[in-house]
């Protein structure tokens, strides 16, 4: 089965270690991006993925398609184009500290293209997936509009169509978000968010739950996923719930809800101590897809999700680099951290 995201690939430059910008003579270059993560993970685990977007012909957008190649992802149908790619800034937090992102994104060659830049027609052909985030179209009303055309084209050939809310407040305000995501989320299937994307973007809250003291309401969270299948036809609604103790020590779990059978599965919880948190969402989401796509039950589908994203929070960089064995594993209960050998 083939699966295509569309999104923003980007630099990501952070200081050493967990050093703060103003002490940092030296920063670590690498890229990264919500879909473009999602699609590195599926490639992992041996999945048929290509990941659309715009970067430019010279040779940092160049290094920036060779960063997905190197993990077999399917790169024929990014478009080149534009003068820049499009940076972030990343301070690790530690302990009490929490991380910083800083953005450097404006004029980015995907945020300056053009609905005429994508023939979607043509990338869904034999495509069954498709993936996408509340970034993308947070990045201007010209993404709106690609990002509708995608999902029109998606849905008129039968694909599947999912989307992780992501909301960003430094890319837009809720307002905004509100009214695309609204009109977007009438082409999805499956819509993956974390404790407070509902919230922020369509004031939809779990009753009796405080993120920053670590409290989680199962029941008011079924309550959001069931309110969310409700206003838009989702077929599947799955929240990540992270518990933040510190920067360094998340408590991190998962639910799935299924809107067919009306089932709500939790998965197990996994007290995390944190090497990189970036990317821990898309993991998720790229952990979630596969197990749909591999027929796994809805329990089986969040436990292998969950698992793939609490190995990513000790992974550097955006990228999951991790296998389906090593997810199954730890999914069947050995969270040893044992040497294999």
């Amino acid at each position: 089965m083939k699966i295509v995201t569309f999104g923003e690939l980007m630099i990501r430059l952070q200081p050493y270690h967990y050093e703060r910008f103003v002490q940092a003579d030296h920063l670590e270059f690498s890229f990264g991006g919500g879909e473009a993560n999602v699609a590195v993970s599926l490639a992992n685990y041996g999945m048929d993925v290509a990941f659309v977007t715009k970067l430019p012909a010279h040779a940092i957008g160049q290094a920036a398609v060779n960063s997905l190649r190197r993990y077999g992802v399917d790169t024929s149908m990014i478009v080149r184009g534009g003068d820049r790619i499009g940076i972030y800034f990343n301070e690790k937090g530690a302990s009490q500290r929490g991380s910083v992102c800083i953005y450097d994104r404006a004029h980015s060659a995907i945020q300056q293209a053009s609905l005429s830049d994508f023939d979607w027609n043509a990338i869904f052909e034999g495509v069954h997936w498709f993936h996408f985030t509340g970034i993308t179209p947070a990045l201007g009303p010209n993404l709106v509009e690609i990002c509708r055309a995608a999902c029109q084209a998606a849905k008129a050939r039968g694909v599947k169509v999912s989307c992780d809310l992501n909301y960003r407040g430094k890319l837009w305000t809720r307002a905004e978000a509100r009214a695309a995501m609204s009109e977007l989320c009438q082409y999805v299937d499956v819509c993956i968010a974390n404790e407070e994307d509902a919230k922020d973007v369509f004031g939809i809250e779990a009753e009796a739950t405080d993120i920053y003291a670590g409290e989680i309401n199962h029941e008011g969270y079924q309550s959001v996923a069931r309110q969310l299948a409700d206003k838009f036809g989702f077929e599947k609604v799955a929240i990540t719930l992270r518990e933040s103790h510190s920067a360094s020590d998340n408590g991190w779990s998962a639910m799935l809800f299924d809107a067919k059978s009306g089932v709500c599965c939790f998965s197990k919880k996994y007290e995390l101590r944190i090497i990189d948190r970036v990317g821990g969402g898309d993991s998720f989401g790229g952990g979630l897809i596969y197990a749909l796509l591999s027929g796994k039950t809805t329990q089986q589908a969040v436990e292998f999700a969950v698992a793939a994203s609490a190995l990513k929070h000790t992974i550097e960089g955006d990228y999951n680099m991790v296998t389906v064995d090593e997810v199954e594993k730890l999914a069947g209960g050995d969270g040893s951290g044992r040497i294999q050998r």
